[in-house]
């Protein structure tokens, strides 16, 4: 996880030219499939440190009328919150030439 705390991709909407998008696939539909299934893989790695982290304070009580406001659980939230989303990682990454690909019909 400690590479998507250290990434430089952009918290909010960024525009990407086309070009570059498809450069390596030399289609951009392709980029794109390639881009959004790297997503999902991010955001699954994502969210699976979030829930062990917020397992990690989590207070399990029988009793619905006792609930208390864990401080670092709300921290560690908003961390995640702050985090760039997982599209703009993905693209970062395609951009960087750090996913691997590959033609399975060739």
């Amino acid at each position: 996880m400690t590479k998507y705390r250290e990434s430089k991709a952009p918290a909010s909407t960024s525009t990407y030219n086309k070009e570059t998008i498809e450069a390596e696939t030399q289609n951009i539909y392709e980029a794109i499939s390639i881009i959004s299934k790297r997503a999902t893989q991010i955001n699954l790695d994502i969210k699976k440190e979030l829930h062990e982290k917020l397992d990690e304070f989590a207070t399990h009580n029988d009793s619905l009328e006792e609930i208390f406001e864990n401080k670092e659980q709300i921290e560690v939230s908003k961390f995640y919150e702050s985090l760039p989303k997982p599209h703009a990682l993905a693209v970062e990454e395609w951009l960087n030439n750090r996913v691997y690909h590959r033609n399975t019909d060739e």
